[in-house]
């Protein structure tokens, strides 16, 4: 069994976070009637989000490959983090369509 190392946590984390805090600033945007802004936003989450998503990935096929890891609550905490993250990315977007609507009938 390996370790996942502290630095490849803490990347997952980081990505996690920014993509989270960058999709809550897209839902800011749209909502203020800055639809280009918070679409711009959005592409920004999405690309802290993958990084985030990269980096898992290579641990889950490390773990398929055999190489098992010992899971800490740190990288419990990780996951919980990323998924979040995606979660708040995915509701962002639909916010967007919705104020895009509402702009759009309010015309």
């Amino acid at each position: 069994m390996t370790t996942i190392s502290e630095e490849t946590i803490f990347q997952i984390i980081l990505h996690g976070g920014d993509g989270r805090s960058l999709a809550m600033e897209a839902i800011a945007f749209a909502k203020s009637g800055d639809i280009a802004g918070a679409e711009v936003k959005l592409k920004e989450s999405e690309a802290a989000i993958n990084q985030a998503h990269h980096i898992q990935t290579s641990l889950i096929q490390e773990e398929v490959k055999g190489n098992h890891s010992l899971v800490s609550l740190l990288m419990v905490h990780a996951q919980d983090h990323l998924m979040n993250s995606i979660t708040v990315k995915d509701l962002a977007k639909e916010m967007i369509d919705m104020y895009k609507l509402i702009y759009k009938k309010a015309e």
